[in-house]
């Protein structure tokens, strides 16, 4: 007969959240959906809640986490380790969780759990009695309600579902956000089983007008998390106290909400290269945001989004990796992606259109670039319709026209640069 080490009772610590959360995966059946989040359970915990775990050597077997206000408390949790279940740890961790309860003047202890959950039998050993004359309310508000206020002071909103996948071409560039940024976070339990860990914080670079806003809005609208965007120059307007002391209210406002996709566009403006001298301007600035992205990062479903055109003149202590778990590249659109792009705003004359010559037209451009070029040669075929009235569907030519008649956003330097960039910065 093996005999087991023995185990023991202690205070939960900060540094058990890693050891907690597995265990609560693994109390809980797949189709259970319990009356209390795991976020809400930790955050109890963490506030100095009423909260025991069960050790033996450095491993975490068991937790209970109980709330109370007055003479009343709730408990919230009560998980156990697979292999350590029905050896009396849930009995001790609910005597030990009702002392310090009963120390703090409380006398009503009720438990709200799933039929059959974990931590059932330890309550009906315990003397707890289940009750067939309650019934149990829940009303769920859409996600952002609660935090409604708050979102729109920050000028933050719900994105339309679907910006994802109209997302035309850059299909690259999508594989590596999806792999890298969206499946961790969409997929948390998953992530955790094969200890990936899920991005806090990413920089998006590349040249200007490839999309790396239409990213972050997209991200945003796939994980139905609120998109906030904060402007560096409208925060500086809007207080006197500061760009640093408005960047710490802003941050602060954040917290309160439930989760959040925070974008910063054009970064270096408050996270350019210091010069080293303490009557430089940006050097608080900098100093604030470096500050404040380690204690964003503490937060569950929180994620920043940085954008720039220059990801050479970003400060070297920003680009660290304990800052930004990525950064990623959103370059010109190749071929392919620009043949998807056109074929997405010529849908209305595609039959008339040739789609190869507009690709091979338009090489130096952004996705913005076709776009305007695309709105330009439908204008002209739609004046050209006004005046004539037969008929006539925009054509290869109008769109050429339009191609002619704009100037791209890159350049031959801005293309050789921006493969020197990925070279030296990506981190994927």
């Amino acid at each position: 007969m093996v005999t087991m080490p023995p185990w023991h009772l202690r205070d939960y610590h900060d540094d058990d959240l890693d050891q907690a959360i597995q265990i609560w995966d693994q109390s809980r059946r797949a189709d259970e959906d319990r009356v209390f989040s795991v976020s809400e359970v930790m955050a109890a915990a963490k506030a100095g809640q009423t909260a025991v775990v069960a050790v033996v050597g450095d491993e975490l077997v068991g937790m209970a986490v109980a709330q109370s206000s007055d003479t009343r408390g709730w408990i919230l949790l009560v998980a156990l380790a697979s292999r350590w279940r029905e050896r009396g740890i849930g009995s001790a961790l609910l005597a030990e969780l009702e002392r310090r309860m009963r120390a703090l003047g409380v006398r009503h202890i009720s438990a709200l759990l799933p039929a059959g959950a974990a931590g059932t039998k330890a309550l009906e050993n315990s003397g707890y009695r289940a009750r067939d004359d309650l019934t149990y309310y829940e009303k769920l508000e859409p996600p952002g309600a609660a935090n409604a206020d708050v979102l729109a002071s920050l000028g933050g909103r719900m994105l339309p579902e679907g910006l994802w996948d109209s997302m035309a071409g850059m299909e690259r560039e999508k594989q590596v956000v999806e792999r890298r940024v969206v499946l961790p976070l969409t997929e948390p339990a998953l992530a955790d089983r094969y200890d990936v860990v899920p991005p806090k914080a990413v920089i998006l670079f590349g040249p200007p007008g490839t999309g790396k806003t239409s990213f972050a809005k997209a991200v945003a609208s796939r994980l139905s998390w609120p998109f906030v965007e904060l402007f560096p120059s409208r925060l500086a307007a809007d207080t006197s106290e500061g760009l640093a002391a408005a960047l710490r209210a802003a941050f602060a406002d954040l917290a309160e909400l439930d989760s959040v996709l925070l974008f910063i566009d054009e970064v270096e403006e408050i996270a350019g290269v210091r010069s080293g001298m303490a009557v430089d301007p940006g050097h608080g600035v900098t100093n604030e945001l470096l500050k404040l992205i380690p204690v964003f990062r503490e937060h569950d479903a929180r994620l920043l989004a940085c954008a720039t055109n220059s990801v050479r003149s970003l400060d070297p202590a920003f680009l660290r990796p304990g800052r930004f778990d990525n950064v990623i590249p959103i370059g010109p659109p190749d071929p392919t992606a620009r043949a998807a792009i056109w074929a997405r705003y010529v849908r209305a004359s595609a039959h008339s259109v040739d789609l190869t010559r507009l690709v091979d037209a338009s090489e130096l451009f952004t996705p913005a670039d076709i776009e305007f070029a695309a709105r330009k040669g439908a204008q002209a075929a739609f004046e050209r319709e006004v005046t004539d009235r037969r008929g006539r569907p925009a054509t290869t030519e109008d769109y050429l026209t339009a191609i002619a008649d704009v100037r791209p956003t890159l350049t031959a330097q801005a293309i050789k640069d921006f493969s020197e960039d990925i070279e030296r910065f990506s981190r994927l």
